[in-house]
């Protein structure tokens, strides 16, 4: 039996709840799906490998004019992609003509979601029947290679329904035998072809384990430390360390928490679903604090807490609420950044994060503590009140990033995927 087809995939119940229309590429419905994707923005062209069906609200289509809309079509054509499926009555209003009309030249499947469903249920369910196919042994284009530890870890961090026994079983099938006592985590890393990256930190770490698989566009893993006892020190920092030696540059590697191995199946998910929504964030919200240029980003979910629970639910459902937020806590700084050039809101920002700290936030800042001064007494200045004030602290930071992760969504980040779960 061939690979799942777009038409197959037409064909689950959470795409039919979102009132598919095809309007263009009806004569490829039969071409195989190897992945499904969701993104916010436009540019994720060049991250397809081809094979995938890209999902989209169309928030990065709104404002783009007729030739931006008209190459992101030839774009994601050029890259192979099995189709578009764009949700259209809530960012976008309707279809733009030349979407369709580029779609239809090129015989690229085009469709028009009509109810909001979210995407994670189409994306899981489509996924969920392609790992299934390629586990079944039928399919003749397997959409990765190692099969049975893929699955594992799709459906581990999809939260599919399994128990402690079952998850024990396929670990120990894959080879992956953490022992009493063992922290967990997850990883998940972002133009990384292969596990090659994993397997080195992994030696770096020592004593470590990894049962790990590359999917398309990215690689997920989960990865044994030994117990306190035998490896002192905190685990999340020990696995950040490691990938910032061995990553590439252009990698970006989200770390989820730890867990003990001895937790549960649900423990284990837990960590992955997290090192994957925290990916998703580095990946579409503008970075707090400056980078190491030309370096990999390494993360983890602790560092972009407050950022996940902003976007518990995904950023559209709860855009009017930051937005409201950042007017409520910001409403003077952004006035006065509309007008006149600055950088006090971040600089609010990564004073707070630093714990109103001048010498650091002024080296994170690349400037000196005089100027930093002088942009604290601004800000104190036009919100009228002092940002030390510890009554004042979790507003304006819940702020301020929720102003980060607004304007971010809807602009071009480090590169790669745009999903926020």
């Amino acid at each position: 039996m061939p690979a799942l087809t777009l038409r197959e995939v037409l064909a689950l119940d959470p795409v039919r709840a979102a009132a598919p229309e095809l309007l263009a590429g009806e004569a490829a419905l039969d071409r195989p799906v190897r992945w499904v994707h969701s993104s916010e923005v436009y540019e994720g062209a060049n991250f397809l490998d081809g094979g995938e069906l890209l999902l989209t609200n169309g928030f990065g289509l709104t404002d783009a004019d007729d030739e931006v809309r008209r190459r992101y079509v030839r774009e994601l054509a050029a890259r192979g992609a099995a189709g578009l499926a764009v949700e259209v009555g809530r960012a976008l209003p309707d279809m733009p003509a030349e979407v369709t009309d580029e779609a239809r030249r090129l015989g690229m499947p085009l469709l028009s979601l009509h109810r909001v469903v979210p995407f994670v249920r189409i994306t899981e369910a489509a996924n969920r029947a392609i790992v299934a196919r390629g586990l079944s042994g039928r399919s003749v284009v397997r959409p990765w290679g190692g099969d049975h530890t893929a699955a594992l870890l799709a459906d581990l961090a999809d939260r599919a329904a399994l128990n402690q026994p079952e998850v024990e079983a396929r670990s120990a099938l894959a080879g992956f035998h953490p022992g009493p006592g063992a922290r967990l985590l997850g990883v998940s890393l972002h133009c990384a072809r292969d596990v090659s990256t994993v397997d080195r930190a992994v030696r770096l770490l020592g004593g470590a384990s990894a049962l790990r698989a590359a999917f398309p566009g990215d690689v997920l893993a989960l990865l044994s430390l030994p117990g306190h006892g035998t490896r002192p020190g905190d685990p999340v920092r020990a696995v950040q360390d490691a990938f910032r030696a061995v990553a590439a540059p252009g990698l970006t590697v989200a770390v989820g928490h730890a867990v003990t191995s001895d937790g549960g199946w649900l423990r284990w998910s837990d960590t992955l679903r997290a090192a994957r929504t925290t990916l998703e964030l580095a990946l579409t919200v503008p970075a707090a604090e400056p980078g190491v240029p030309d370096g990999p980003l390494v993360t983890s979910s602790r560092a972009l807490a407050l950022e996940r629970e902003l976007t518990r639910g995904g950023v559209d459902a709860n855009r009017e609420r930051l937005a409201g937020l950042v007017q409520h806590a910001l409403g003077p700084l952004l006035a006065w950044e509309a007008t006149r050039p600055s950088d006090l809101v971040r600089t609010l920002e990564v004073h707070l994060r630093n714990g109103c700290s001048p010498t650091r936030t002024a080296a994170l800042l690349h400037i000196g503590r005089q100027s930093l001064y002088q942009r604290l007494e601004r800000i104190e200045s036009l919100l009228g009140l002092e940002i030390d004030d510890p009554d004042l602290l979790g507003e304006l930071l819940a702020a301020a990033c929720a102003h980060r992760v607004v304007r971010g969504t809807g602009a071009t980040g480090r590169g790669g995927l745009r999903t926020v779960a």
